[in-house]
């Protein structure tokens, strides 16, 4: 007798695997949350950079071709000046400004260094003298691909960093006393990475050009103004009005070039200003994107941000207004959530702790 155990069992049916989940769709607008697109976000800032610092070019060489351009129109007969033709005397003062504005930028970027360390009064400190800072570079510019920065103290209790140099080579990293002693090892990883993050992607050479451009254009405009306070154009010109009243229509039109020229001047350092202060927030937000990359652990950089913007150990004030847009946060100013986003030359540290969150996980 067969029992159950000998008869053929029938083929069993196996299962139907189950299917797997549809993913999700999510908009290509969509931010990406606690994420890793680090990549992403330095291109963007990059090439808003370069939108700025054209924008700036620009606001320098219209400064220039409007100067010449009134020069032009107070030098030449009235019945023979054009007020919408295309003025050479404008195209030489825009590339003549736009000429003395490199120049000087060179200049500034080969000693630019030197001056920014004396100014703060950093101090050179080898690895014997701090040996933490010093292993702490070295991993960060080990992560980097680059040289070893020169390395440098500030002896001052308040929480600051920059970084300085004209190429990655001849670059220099400091930070101040306070921020050495309060920050723990992570959070000093988060801030040198920052710095070097400045170092990698060229912004210290990028700031300098900026600020030289800013800097002769505030330069021009107020030698101008006040040329005509102390009446040496003004006296011309109300001479040129007089003369011209009888032409035909020539000494109106030198007029509206002197008003154009007059709200220019006045108008372009305040623009330049502005797109200073944008390009220099859009620097940090790269340079904090970039210490995530170096250090895959945005949780260091968050921390230290945090510590700065509490103010846990305050001191006296370092640097000055010509170096201020140098520092991780500035020395001079706080700028939180209210303050205006035009006039301040750091983004709030609530909204770089924000994209924090939204480039690493956390």
């Amino acid at each position: 007798m067969k029992g159950p155990w000998d008869q053929a069992e029938a083929p069993r049916e196996s299962p139907p695997a189950p299917a797997a989940p549809e993913a999700p769709h999510v908009p290509v607008t969509e931010a990406r949350v606690n994420g890793t697109d680090f990549v992403a976000a330095q291109r963007s800032n990059r090439a808003k950079t370069w939108m700025l610092i054209l924008a700036l070019i620009v606001i320098g060489f219209l400064l220039g071709y409007v100067l010449g351009w009134a020069v032009e129109a107070w030098g030449t007969d009235a019945n023979r000046f054009h007020l919408f033709a295309l003025s050479q005397a404008g195209l030489f003062g825009g590339f003549l400004l736009a000429f003395i504005g490199v120049i000087s930028a060179g200049v500034t970027l080969t000693f630019g260094d030197k001056v920014v360390l004396s100014m703060n009064g950093a101090r050179e400190v080898t690895a014997e003298q701090e040996p933490k800072l010093h292993n702490v570079v070295e991993e960060m510019a080990i992560a980097a691909g680059l040289p070893k920065p020169r390395v440098y103290i500030m002896e001052s209790e308040a929480l600051n960093a920059f970084a300085t140099g004209l190429s990655p080579q001849k670059s220099a990293i400091a930070v101040t006393r306070g921020l050495l002693n309060t920050l723990n090892r992570e959070q000093l990883q988060g801030v040198v990475a920052h710095e070097m993050g400045h170092v990698l992607n060229l912004d210290t050479r990028y700031m300098v050009a900026v600020g030289i451009m800013v800097g002769l254009i505030a330069l021009v405009s107020d030698v101008v103004l006040r040329s005509f306070r102390f009446g040496s154009y003004g006296t011309g010109s109300s001479r040129r009005s007089r003369s011209d009243g009888d032409s035909k229509g020539g000494g109106g039109a030198a007029i509206i070039v002197f008003v154009i020229m007059i709200v220019f001047l006045i108008l372009a350092p305040i623009a330049a200003q502005l797109v200073r202060f944008a390009v220099s927030r859009q620097r940090e937000y790269l340079a904090d994107a970039t210490s995530v990359q170096l250090t895959r652990n945005p949780v260091g950089l968050i921390g230290a941000l945090e510590k700065l913007g509490a103010g846990e150990t305050k001191g006296p004030e370092i640097g000055n207004r010509a170096t201020q847009h140098l520092f991780i946060v500035n020395p001079l100013k706080n700028f939180g959530e209210n303050a205006s986003a035009l006039f301040a030359t750091h983004p709030s540290i609530q909204e770089r702790i924000q994209r924090l969150q939204n480039l690493g996980r956390v």
